[in-house]
């Protein structure tokens, strides 16, 4: 085994990509809550050729997040975590969107930066969802300071009065701020810790909202932007490469919006 630790969260399309770019000559630490998507992750990878391992991880639970922290800082130094797991609105409940999405990310940054040292660089997937959010400064700070095992208990969260896709959003924003805060703590340790907000990308979740009933003003977007079609899994981890490589050793606390100039669009060009 390698002693450079390459921790991936979610055994999807994004988080198999992720893995095969950064993983090679490295220990590949997989995690995801489904045996049976984290076993056959851990098997392709490995016939072709990586160190994989998979990690059991209920990202909603925080002693389980801990405990892939603490595996990974006891098998070697942990060089990367790619923060890929989560939900989407289009299958998840307000609640599960919050629990997962929300609270999972932040039990992430906290336990690993518990373990970081110099060098160590953190991506959490957001997504550009979170640069629709309009929220007060003060929902904000609390979104992004807020203590990890208080946070659903906030009144951000608790007064949240909408449908999946606005939980989603907030949770999206909630990931990039958190982030942002974050960013002084790892510095401190010699790490780094950034978000990267995909747009459409051609995964089985993005299937899945396409099905939906957002689904056809998603895919209209992409028409309208002039891109006129969704990203790949490959084209997010070469962004993961570049934030986790030493191309980008001064970056941190800062968020990578990859979508094709959807965001874009929807604040420069979407009629009134």
């Amino acid at each position: 085994m390698s002693n450079e630790i390459v921790v991936v969260t979610g055994a999807g399309g994004m988080g198999t990509a992720v893995a095969r770019r950064i993983g090679s000559g490295r220990t590949l630490l997989l995690a995801d809550a489904f045996v049976e998507n984290l076993d056959r992750a851990v098997e392709a990878l490995r016939a072709e050729g990586h160190d994989a391992h998979g990690h059991i991880t209920d990202i909603a639970d925080q002693g389980s997040v801990a405990k892939l922290a603490e595996t990974a800082a006891g098998s070697g130094r942990v060089a990367a975590v790619v923060h890929t797991a989560g939900v989407s609105a289009a299958t998840s409940t307000v609640r599960t969107i919050m629990e997962v999405d929300l609270a999972g990310t932040a039990y992430l940054i906290d336990a690993f930066e518990a373990v970081a040292t110099s060098g160590t660089a953190v991506v959490c997937v957001a997504s550009m969802a979170g640069h629709y959010a309009q929220l007060s400064p003060a929902d904000e700070q609390a979104l992004a300071t807020e203590p990890a095992d208080r946070l659903l208990e906030s009144d951000v969260v608790t007064g949240f009065d909408g449908d999946p896709v606005g939980a989603y959003i907030l949770a999206k924003r909630a990931n990039q701020v958190r982030v942002q805060a974050a960013a002084l703590a790892y510095n401190r340790r010699g790490a780094r810790i950034n978000s990267l907000s995909p747009g459409v990308i051609a995964t089985a979740m993005a299937k899945a909202e396409q099905e939906s009933a957002s689904g056809d003003h998603m895919m209209a977007m992409l028409q309208s932007c002039g891109i006129g079609r969704a990203g790949t899994p490959a084209e997010i981890a070469e962004a993961v490469a570049f934030l986790t490589g030493p191309g980008s050793l001064y970056v941190t606390g800062t968020d990578l919006l990859i979508d094709g100039g959807q965001a874009a669009w929807l604040h420069r060009h979407r009629p009134r």
